[in-house]
């Protein structure tokens, strides 16, 4: 069974704004580790508060915040960014 990546708008600018060896990792991290998985939540982790039924996973000083879309077999990026801004 494998996930689909796919990025909102807004997360796609972010990721576009990353420096291109950030979005080589980043990309990488996601194609490899995430999208082949039939489990990926092991590599996640669940965020609370306002943020609460997201997930994130930690790629270096860089955070990509996700919604998970089990129906569909897809995992939404909706924010990408250094992981002093991606919670604001």
């Amino acid at each position: 069974m494998a996930w689909t990546i796919e990025f909102t708008d807004p997360a796609q600018r972010q990721f576009g704004r990353l420096p291109k060896i950030v979005q080589k990792r980043i990309r990488k991290f996601l194609n490899e580790r995430v999208a082949t998985r039939s489990d990926w939540t092991p590599l996640a982790k669940a965020l609370q508060g306002p943020l609460s039924g997201l997930f994130r996973f930690r790629i270096g000083d860089y955070r990509v915040v996700v919604s998970p879309e089990a129906d569909r077999l897809v995992v939404l990026v909706v924010r990408v960014g250094h992981r002093g801004d991606v919670y604001d």
